[in-house]
């Protein structure tokens, strides 16, 4: 049976799911798993929940937990990453009242603009030294990695570690689901191939198979727009659509702050119309925070028992194909070498990967329509230059990479943009590495 470790367990509720994701299947029903994370009393919880997991599948797998993290990696198969470097403080919260003092106002910030810049900076170090570990306690282990900033991190492993590496979201089916929804259509009866890069893939095909032949779903979509029921909280995508002709993955929270035409701070008609809710990742995890200690003592709660019932998450689904044989298609984050042309070698795309014993094999696309490969580029631009900046430890790069993304370059001016960076590694200070000018 497998070693799996879990790295950033304290993340309980997202650990319960990932966990009894392998649990069910009877084949990983045995395995080790080792929790680690560096805040013991969430590690305590996690531990807790998984032995309760585990009870409610049945399952006899060997659970450790520690605090060491080379001891959770010794000798695994499988590594798991939901990691978050400064957690929401202070770093998240630096991230967004910094630019607040400029007029920059973010929704999320975890994976482009200025706050996804400096969450890539702080966690790209932290990454790499947990693959230093790697190569010398598992070296053949695969790393399945859901720490955002997805690509950003992704592409700094590819470049300075031999770890194999998948990044994994849920934004490709999570939104397969939610449009299948729009238009009534069952979800079991689409299909669609989606490919880009992570939270800006678009769905190139979307169609089902009838007793008449394929149908292309798309004309269901547009049909929303033309009829105006659009989803209030969905503006933004279906705007997206109706410009570009493709519809994006990530939500239109995200998505608005990817592009410079949606946050503008003298134009708040366009926050109201698109219905952009700023500041909303703070506004999340400052309800998960507040909710924390209710959830923990029902989770830790001695005659609690859990319904676990599996989620739609990929890690599970990988770990199972390669040790098993049978074959899967997921969407992974995995170095471009070709499988987008149009698109730069060594960035970081998110296409379907068929899993089996040979490994996560991806699919080559061939070229994106050229307004969706123009559009992604301007946000490669910004990935590039941050994993350029921590290799490097170069502050300029650091510079270029604000200067290029669309929602700051909208917004400030060059020297705004300069200050903003040097005041952010500043209020920083010691999550960050040292950069020479």
């Amino acid at each position: 049976m497998p070693k799996i470790t879990f790295i950033g367990a304290g993340s309980t509720v997202f650990a319960k799911n990932l966990l009894g994701d392998v649990l069910s299947f009877p084949e990983l029903a045995e395995s080790t798993i080792s929790l680690h994370d560096i805040d013991e009393e969430r590690l305590r919880t996690s531990e807790i929940v998984a032995h309760k997991v585990a009870e409610a599948l049945n399952a006899h797998p060997t659970i450790e937990a520690t605090t060491d993290r080379r001891a959770a990696l010794d000798g695994a198969d499988y590594a798991i990453c939901m990691i978050q470097v400064g957690g929401y403080e202070p770093c998240t919260v630096t991230d967004f009242e910094v630019p607040k003092k400029y007029g920059l106002r973010q929704s999320i910030g975890d994976t482009l603009g200025i706050g996804g810049i400096m969450r890539g900076l702080r966690t790209i170090p932290v990454l790499l030294d947990m693959c230093r570990d790697m190569e010398e306690l598992c070296p053949d282990v695969t790393f399945l990695n859901y720490v955002n900033p997805m690509a950003i991190n992704c592409w700094a492993i590819s470049r300075a570690s031999k770890i194999k590496t998948v990044g994994l979201c849920h934004s490709v089916f999570l939104t397969a689901e939610q449009l299948a929804h729009d238009i009534g259509v069952p979800f079991e009866e689409v299909n669609y191939l989606c490919a880009g890069i992570n939270h800006m893939a678009f769905y190139l095909r979307f169609e089902r198979r009838t007793e008449h032949g394929v149908e292309d779903l798309y004309p269901r979509l547009r049909q929303i727009v033309a009829e105006g029921r659009v989803p209030s909280w969905n503006r933004v995508r279906y705007e997206g659509m109706s410009r570009l002709g493709y519809f994006v993955t990530e939500s239109s929270e995200h998505f608005a702050e990817y592009v410079p035409w949606f946050i503008k701070r003298d134009r708040p008609d366009l926050i109201e119309r698109f219905n952009i809710p700023l500041d909303e990742y703070p506004r999340r995890c400052e309800a998960q925070i507040a909710g924390w200690e209710a959830l923990r003592k029902y989770l830790e709660a001695p005659d609690t028992t859990l319904a676990v019932e599996r989620t739609s998450e990929y890690g599970s689904y990988i770990i199972h194909s390669l040790e098993t044989g049978l074959p899967r298609v997921v969407y992974g984050n995995v170095p471009n070498r070709g499988l987008i042309e149009n698109l730069p070698p060594d960035c970081i795309v998110e296409v379907p990967c068929l899993v089996d014993k040979n490994g996560v094999q991806p699919t080559r696309i061939g070229k994106l329509p050229p307004q969706l490969a123009a559009l992604i580029q301007t946000n490669i631009n910004v990935q590039a230059l941050t994993v350029e900046a921590a290799l490097t430890r170069r502050r300029e790069y650091i510079y270029h990479a604000a200067m290029l993304d669309p929602h700051t370059a909208a917004e400030l001016d060059l020297d705004q943009i300069w200050n903003l960076v040097d005041d952010l590694i500043e209020a920083h200070g010691d999550w960050l590495p040292a950069y020479s000018r």
